[in-house]
């Protein structure tokens, strides 16, 4: 199937989707992991974790669903619960290729995944996602591109490419490090009869680092759909880490600091979809509330105030520890 069954307006909080980074592996960077997760992070317990945030995003309206090669058993977690649930037939699914998941259920591995953009990766990850949801797979995306990244200009890489799209499974692209601005332009330069070769761009865009929004409303100009990952920063906008200012206006509206967060970037006009990357059913439900909650430009004003410098920023989260 193709990534052009999503609709927005499918049902009130169809533009905030599911990512399952948190919850397809023992080990991610990002805040609060001891506290959100089973004290036993066993593939049983995060496969039934998975499955309780599944079925709460689908009641509460979620239809797209996101994972990746790298994130661990995610795409496996997902198929099984897609399995059990033929009557789902409304949901949109999206997944990626280019790193692949070398920790080994470790939580402290030393290495946790390893980037390859190369034709051979494409064959593999894509036989082993297809293996998993089988025709169900909507959207396939290169995982992670910089500026420096071959798949962009690697032939081998874009005939394949093109051949997902003939076949009917959409192709995107995501974006991370502080030349995302840069990916993404090149991205929107690769063409297929006259169209964009890619359906989506996915992109980190939050409150700490917006430096990429010029380049995801040119792609919404061009008719990508917009992903929007990391709307939290890893954590950094959760209550206990997030910046004065947005407790403050947390304190001010009665609203969450996660809630504020993804409704800060669901006010972006071209901004698509936007990822939760929830672990508990609670912060779903926090997170999915950003739909009905409206600021007012002062209010966006203040907030765009705790914004880093890119570099800064992603030297931050390189720095981050897998937990």
């Amino acid at each position: 199937m193709a990534f052009t069954r999503f609709d927005p307006r499918a049902t009130p909080t169809a533009r905030v989707g599911l990512g399952l980074a948190a919850v397809g592996r023992p080990g991610y960077l990002n805040l609060g992991r001891a506290r959100d997760l089973p004290a036993e992070r066993t593939p049983d317990a995060l496969r039934e974790r998975t499955h309780r945030l599944l079925d709460a995003a689908h009641a509460g309206g979620v239809r797209y669903l996101d994972a990746a090669r790298s994130y661990g058993r995610a795409e496996e977690f997902l198929a099984g619960w897609l399995r059990a649930r033929p009557e789902v037939t409304d949901v949109v699914v999206g997944s990626k290729w280019g790193y692949t998941y070398t920790a080994g259920w470790r939580a402290d591995a030393e290495v946790h995944e390893v980037k390859d953009h190369g034709a051979g990766t494409l064959d593999r990850q894509y036989a082993e996602t297809r293996a998993l949801l089988g025709d169900r797979l909507d959207l396939y995306q290169i995982h992670s591109v910089t500026p420096e990244s071959p798949a962009l200009s690697d032939p081998g890489v874009l005939a394949r490419l093109e051949g997902l799209a003939e076949a009917g499974v959409s192709v995107g692209l995501s974006t991370s490090g502080p030349g995302q601005a840069e990916a993404i332009r090149a991205a929107l330069r690769l063409t297929r009869g006259g169209r964009p070769l890619f359906t989506t761009v996915q992109a980190t865009f939050n409150l700490l680092e917006p430096s990429a929004g010029e380049a995801l409303a040119e792609a919404h100009a061009a008719g990508l759909t917009v992903i929007v990952k990391e709307a939290m920063a890893n954590g950094r906008l959760a209550p206990d880490a997030a910046p004065p200012a947005l407790r403050d206006l947390a304190r001010e509206t009665g609203a969450g600091t996660d809630t504020l967060a993804l409704a800060a970037v669901l006010h972006q006009p071209w901004a698509g979809v936007v990822l939760s990357g929830a672990a508990t059913v609670p912060q779903l439900a926090s997170n999915l509330a950003a739909v009905r909650l409206r600021l007012e430009e002062e209010q966006l004003a203040r907030l765009a105030e705790v914004a880093e410098p890119p570099d800064a920023y992603w030297r931050h989260r390189s720095a981050m520890a897998w937990t």
